[in-house]
């Protein structure tokens, strides 16, 4: 039976950011996922998503060695624009922008296709001496005692570990495992994710515009085929989604370019198109013996504001600093009580309030969606709470 410090069960973009950071700290790592990562944008199977990393996630990836590999393919976010378009006719009737040079001299954040994300990050990878990382190979099983974890994997061995981390996904087979139970919300929604080129340019602004249903996000990529491109998240009730994915291409470029208000002109489709779920979701405990939840494992939230995985690199960010500051003391009760407390409350309170904001943007009612415009316009127009939302949105406490 084989011994490492740390398990990480999860391949995304999470478990590989994880294994980039704790093998960087010098940590023995074994990542595992069932499933090889899809590291090519045409490929079948690809996560054609894409991520923001916030200032603070950003600075993580830097200390991880993770962010001179990305740097050129990211793309910086300096203003993040919210539209209202809840009139009776899909038009903007309320345009509001938070600008990024009120707080300082970066970018609110960089945004990154995920495929690419997971291609540069195996890469990585492979630089490390203290990882292990085995693509095709699950976690299957657990066994937790006060002084370690054993894990069984899907191809028979088992490995000991100090600690376990869970990094593997919503429905997380080792959070089942540790007993650790969720609560979740469920909206009747979907997303659409897809990439499209545009003939204005985007100009480093991530556009979320609100009617009904959920919002409509465009965020910036490079430009695709010499053309401005953006990856967009459009989420709507779930019998809506299935409607438009089913649309040929020239129908769907006619409403997601309608959808859009023109915006950036006509819209045209430069991906697939896959559907994702939307639901909110929190798990009691950050963690149980010997076990620590980061990332969907831990917490879902709707895509909005860029808050999912800049959540899950707080996790990671919180997990490291006890990990390095008592290193005798990885995955025993002590530190993982700590990570609870550190972590919990705050993701609670994203959770609740990306959960009341999807909530607004889902409004149908005429006039709920005109109270959602003037509140809007209430909030920008003091700049000290737009100050202070901005902060809280780059991850600072409030």
């Amino acid at each position: 039976m084989a011994d490492v410090d740390i398990v990480i069960a999860g391949g995304g973009v999470a478990g590989l950011t994880a294994t980039a950071i704790f093998g960087g700290a010098g940590f023995s790592v074994l990542c595992v996922d069932p499933m090889p990562p899809v590291t090519a944008r045409d490929s079948v199977g690809a996560d054609l998503r894409s991520t923001a990393f916030l200032q603070p996630a950003q600075a993580l990836l830097q200390q991880a060695g993770l962010w001179d590999r990305l740097s050129s393919h990211a793309m910086p976010l300096d203003i993040m624009r919210i539209v209202d378009a809840g009139g009776p006719v899909a038009e903007p009737r309320l345009t509001r922008e938070f600008e990024s040079a009120e707080l300082g001299e970066k970018p609110f954040g960089w945004n990154l296709p995920n495929w690419l994300l997971r291609r540069e990050m195996v890469a990585h990878l492979n630089t490390l001496p203290s990882v292990d990382f085995r693509p095709g190979t699950g976690a299957r099983s657990l066994l937790t005692r006060e002084a370690q974890a054993i894990v069984g994997l899907s191809d028979g061995s088992r490995v000991r570990a100090r600690l376990l981390i869970a990094a593997d996904g919503r429905n997380s087979p080792m959070r089942r495992a540790a007993g650790v139970p969720v609560k979740t919300t469920r909206y009747g929604q979907k997303a659409l994710a897809f990439a499209v080129t545009h003939p204005i340019p985007h100009a480093n602004v991530s556009t979320e515009i609100h009617r009904s249903g959920g919002p409509f996000t465009l965020v910036p990529l490079p430009d695709h085929n010499g053309m401005p491109s953006s990856a967009v998240v459009w989420m709507e009730r779930a019998p809506e989604v299935q409607r438009l994915a089913a649309l040929d291409t020239a129908a769907f470029q006619i409403e997601m370019s309608a959808r859009s208000c023109h915006m950036f002109g006509p819209l045209t489709l430069a991906s697939r198109r896959t559907v994702w779920p939307i639901i909110s979701q929190i798990a009691e405990r950050m963690s149980a013996q010997r076990v620590a939840l980061v990332a969907e494992a831990a917490h879902v939230v709707p895509p909005i504001g860029a808050q999912g995985l800049n959540m899950s690199l707080g996790d990671m960010r919180a997990l490291l600093e006890l990990a390095v500051a008592a290193p005798d003391q990885l995955g025993d009760a002590q530190m993982l009580e700590a990570y609870h407390h550190a972590r919990h409350l705050e993701v609670r309170t994203r959770v609740t309030g990306i959960d009341l904001l999807n909530r607004a943007s889902m409004m149908s009612a005429q006039p709920l969606r005109d109270a959602r415009a003037m509140g809007l316009n209430a909030l920008y127009a003091l700049a000290p709470v737009r100050q202070t939302l901005m902060q809280m949105g780059l991850g600072a406490r409030g």
